[in-house]
């Protein structure tokens, strides 16, 4: 079992940062691949990032050069660097874990409750 709780998320204004923390708890964190998604209103939850346990990582085309994905094992965290933000990034962002890495949300095992992040033009 993997708990995960996510947090930094908030309002902020277009072109502005920020960085969302995902903290793990329960066993064997450094085995789980951890991803971030995210869902507007009205629309299917999106893939936005992942890494592995190995550290590699995949980024959305959407957010690629903006998004950075990163890890701490020794926290069992997992983080989301958001630059260069734009109103269509607002969306409650989720923090999701799996022993392999997709793209596509249903195959995540674990999810957070979500964190709004709220970008103003």
């Amino acid at each position: 079992q993997v708990q995960l709780v996510e947090s930094g998320g908030g309002l902020v204004q277009a072109g502005g940062s920020l960085r969302l923390s995902c903290a793990a708890s329960g066993r064997s964190f450094n085995n789980y691949d951890m991803a971030w998604f995210r869902q507007a209103p009205g629309k299917e939850r999106e893939f936005v990032a992942y890494i592995t346990s190995g550290g590699s990582t995949n980024v959305a085309d959407s957010v690629k050069g903006r998004f950075t994905v990163s890890r701490d094992n020794a926290k069992n965290a997992v983080y989301l660097q958001m630059n260069s933000l734009k109103p269509d990034d607002t969306a409650v962002y989720y923090c999701a874990a799996n022993l392999y890495a997709y793209t596509d949300y249903k195959r995540y095992t674990y999810w957070g409750q979500g964190t709004q992040v709220t970008v103003n033009s």
